[in-house]
């Protein structure tokens, strides 16, 4: 892994496509990996693409790359080489031996970010299940030091032993680790359930389109805001009022990127739990990267992969300040004109925004009257459950409430207080 204490270790990116793929898509995808490494702590001094009939099975490039690569290790003194593709530690170890330098693939690099920004026990816990995941199969690279001493790995001997101990005792600690989690999943569970009459806005988007900005900007809340990828791994869920005064809560959760390890994606589960619970997702987006439809993309495809409802997806374009192509803006409310365009760093359009959220909720929603009198007063609990109470008026008889019901709980609430509406 990438050595943060020290200075910024001198590195290579590496990608390897197979022939006829988009050579464009490519280089961003480079450059995105230069930008995870300097987030880590690295300087990216030079990168590479190399285009296939088929990846290697040894190396995942070709001689000749590796020769290239080579030399420029030697030349400019690199430290570490970093592959946007996932290795096999057989590929890690051949690439090792051929560079005598580090090795990282593209899940090693964004597990070592997490590492480093993760804060809360709940996110540190989710990052070491995932970091175990990762290192389980590429045990055997971590033992090429005993085939010096006894043959081998592969051989019958203490190469052999240690590395099956060594299993065991990760995969003990996986296990540890899930049930940890699992724990923590209920204790998060009751905190959504004391929050489940208010309307629930989840934010999620690609890494570094501006959550935390408009989290901060909506709810005011105290959130580490910073030009960098991953630059919150905590969910953080803070309360905000709607126009009209109803109380609504908000939630921000990890950012999203290209290639995330499906380990890691399974490992937050509990962290996009908040996601899943909402009963609508802000998906923010930077409209000034010049690729955003393939960022949208990658959020629907991930939020699918973890089962969370797409359909109550709000598109926010964020930014719009720092776009200068007023013609090209034009083109993107004609093309997404069921979405919101603001700045959460100057505040634009904020108001337009949840204006938007409140009209949102209002047609999903619906105001009813009803009256409890003081003998039925066993009713309260499932009124409370059910709804969201906006008025109380007490009279001799109980008390007439002013009440929200969101759409999926009209049926059952009409059904119970059938009686009582007025």
């Amino acid at each position: 892994m990438i050595d943060l204490t020290q200075n910024k270790e001198r590195a290579l990116a590496v990608a390897v496509n197979l022939k006829g793929s988009n050579r464009e898509l490519a280089q961003e995808y480079l450059d995105e990996l230069s930008f995870l490494a300097e987030t880590a702590g690295a300087e990216v001094l030079d990168t590479y693409y190399q285009e296939l009939e088929k990846k290697k099975r040894a190396t995942l490039i070709g001689k000749g790359k590796v020769q290239e690569i080579k030399e420029k290790i030697i030349e400019e003194k690199i430290q570490i080489v970093i592959f946007d593709d996932d290795l096999s530690p057989m590929q890690v170890r051949n690439l090792e031996k051929e560079f005598d330098t580090k090795v990282v693939d593209r899940s090693g690099l964004i597990l070592d970010i997490f590492a480093k920004r993760a804060k809360s026990n709940e996110a540190k816990t989710q990052v070491e299940l995932a970091q175990l995941q990762y290192l389980l199969p590429r045990l055997s690279k971590m033992w090429t030091h005993f085939s010096k001493q006894f043959g081998g790995i592969g051989t019958k001997g203490p190469g052999e032993t240690q590395i099956e101990s060594d299993r065991r005792l990760i995969k003990d600690k996986i296990i540890y680790l899930k049930n940890r989690l699992e724990k923590i999943d209920l204790q998060n569970e009751q905190k959504r359930k004391n929050r489940e009459n208010l309307v629930k806005f989840g934010l999620v988007g690609y890494t570094n389109s501006g959550k935390s900005t408009l989290m901060k900007c909506l709810t005011n809340a105290d959130v580490y805001i910073q030009d960098e990828l991953f630059a919150t791994l905590d969910t953080t869920v803070r309360a905000f009022e709607l126009p009209n005064g109803v109380h609504a809560m908000l939630s921000d959760t990890v950012g999203f990127i290209r290639k995330l390890p499906a380990h890691l994606v399974a490992s937050f589960r509990s962290t996009l739990a908040e996601a899943k619970e909402s009963d609508y997702l802000l998906n923010v987006v930077d409209i000034t990267h010049h690729n955003f439809e393939d960022h949208i993309k990658v959020v629907n495809e991930t939020l699918e992969k973890l089962k969370i409802n797409i359909d109550n997806i709000i598109i926010v374009f964020n930014k719009v300040d720092l776009l200068e192509d007023f013609d090209r803006l034009k083109s993107i409310q004609e093309q997404y004109p069921d979405s919101v365009f603001i700045s959460a760093k100057t505040g634009l359009n904020i108001p337009n925004l949840l204006n938007f959220l409140q009209i949102k909720y209002d047609q999903d929603s619906n105001i009813s009257n009803v009256m409890i009198k003081y003998s039925e007063t066993n009713k309260l609990p499932a009124l409370y459950k059910l709804a969201e109470i906006i008025e109380q008026i007490d009279n001799d008889f109980g008390s007439q409430y002013k009440v929200r019901v969101k759409k999926e709980n009209i049926l059952h609430f009409n059904n119970l207080f059938k009686s009582c509406l007025v």
